[in-house]
């Protein structure tokens, strides 16, 4: 597997989209998945995905700018396709939630759904995680990448890595 491909809301997020008295919107991410994604990031291109214009620039600014990971903008519908045009399908994981994303699990190589994903995506997907999407379904996704299509004792390595590298920034042991 070269690519990872993980639909932002509903998997990353909640789901759940919430509006002040300003109209302003929120998205509620879960707090471990970006480690998760840093490790995995090691063995595998990770790209983010988003149906949701009117919520992106909120996606875009917590996957790209905090996160370091690149987002588009993909309708729905649009997905198959967008993939098929900027990856190989053969070489590709994707994890969503979506009511039509079997669409997408049919002709990619690996398939994750969260939990809470909709039943059409959970009865297509070839994994599901114990996590709901914005709850750490993400996190446990990529260790369940890493287990299936990475040797094993690379995981404590990355593992080990990341720990030294936070201990050596934080000074903390």
């Amino acid at each position: 597997m070269k690519n990872l491909i993980v639909d932002v809301d509903g998997v990353l997020t909640t789901g759940q989209m919430i509006y002040s008295s300003k109209g302003k919107e929120f998205k509620i991410f879960g707090a471990d998945d970006n480690d998760a994604l840093s490790l995995l990031s090691k063995k595998i291109s990770i790209h983010m995905i988003s149906g949701d214009k009117n919520g992106f620039p909120i996606s875009s600014k917590r996957v790209k700018e905090h996160m370091g990971y690149p987002i588009s903008l993909v309708s729905t519908f649009n997905r198959v396709q967008w993939i098929k045009s900027n990856f190989s399908l053969k070489e590709t994981i994707y994890i969503g939630d979506g009511i039509f994303d079997f669409l997408v699990f049919d002709k990619v190589a690996y398939a994750i759904a969260p939990q809470n994903a909709h039943p059409s995506a959970k009865k297509a997907a070839d994994f599901i995680t114990d996590s709901k999407g914005g709850e750490g379904a993400v996190a446990e996704a990529c260790l369940h990448i890493l287990k299936k299509f990475f040797d094993i004792s690379d995981i404590k390595l990355l593992i080990t890595q990341s720990d030294s590298i936070s201990s050596w920034k934080t000074g903390k042991k």
